[in-house]
């Protein structure tokens, strides 16, 4: 089990008497972004999922229909909490309202998942999706890099901010009809370094996984480059549609 020291607690623990917090998703009063009752009412991890694609199952096995029939490139993947009301609206608070204080605990809930399944190899490295240019300028900073910093911290693993390029300044996933995306990021991705990846396993983080393909692009070209295996480190799973 990861153990923080006691005395890199004391820094934190300070802050939360001087400014005291209030939970963001019922406004009560807590030392945290998210209170306990909250955090135990709705991020509670689901039971069963698929180990590569974290959709959730019905029946106790490791992998879906979907991955069986059509493997994709991840090997496999941790998500703490369904991509549902009212987690969703943390979500967008991180992305679009810039509540950075967020992060942290997001990354907290995907270190409690990960610790959910014994059996699951640590990643060697960690690196955040990256966005485009463009949405990276109107947004000031990349939510998954936010997640990774203190992801990879809890983890003691090493994070690579850069490792990951997008070549192609894709539209975004959420505006592009589901039969479109895995022709909208198709050769987005390339690597910085693929010295860094050979025969590693690396962890990809980002806030929400969705369809799926965005994350199979850039594991595909990890894969290419060498890595041994990719694990999808993320903080949401959107459920697929009936």
């Amino acid at each position: 089990m990861f153990r923080v020291p006691a005395v890199r607690l004391w820094p934190g623990a300070l802050l939360r008497v001087l400014l005291p917090s209030t939970c963001a998703l019922c406004g009560g009063g807590c030392d945290d972004v998210v209170c306990a009752g909250c955090r135990d009412a709705y991020a509670r991890p689901r039971a069963m999922r698929c180990e590569q694609c974290a959709n959730p199952l019905r029946e106790p096995t490791a992998l879906c229909g979907r991955c069986l029939d059509d493997p994709p490139a991840f090997d496999a993947t941790v998500a703490a909490v369904d991509y549902a009301i009212p987690l969703d609206q943390l979500v967008l608070q991180l992305k679009f309202g810039a509540r950075l204080a967020l992060a942290p605990w997001f990354a907290r809930q995907v270190r409690d998942a990960m610790l959910a399944r014994p059996n699951l190899a640590l990643p060697d490295l960690l690196c955040p999706v990256p966005l485009g240019p463009r949405r990276l300028v109107e947004r000031g900073f990349n939510q998954a890099l936010e997640i990774a910093r203190p992801l990879a911290a809890a983890l003691g693993v090493a994070c690579h901010p850069a490792l990951a390029l997008r070549t192609l300044d894709t539209p975004a996933q959420s505006g592009t009809a589901p039969d479109a995306r895995a022709r909208n990021v198709r050769g987005a991705f390339a690597v910085a370094d693929p010295d860094v990846v050979e025969g590693r396993h690396v962890g990809l983080v980002d806030d929400v996984m969705t369809s799926g393909h965005t994350l199979g692009e850039l594991a595909a070209a990890f894969k290419r480059c060498g890595a041994a295996r990719v694990t999808n480190l993320v903080f949401a799973r959107t459920p697929p549609h009936p």
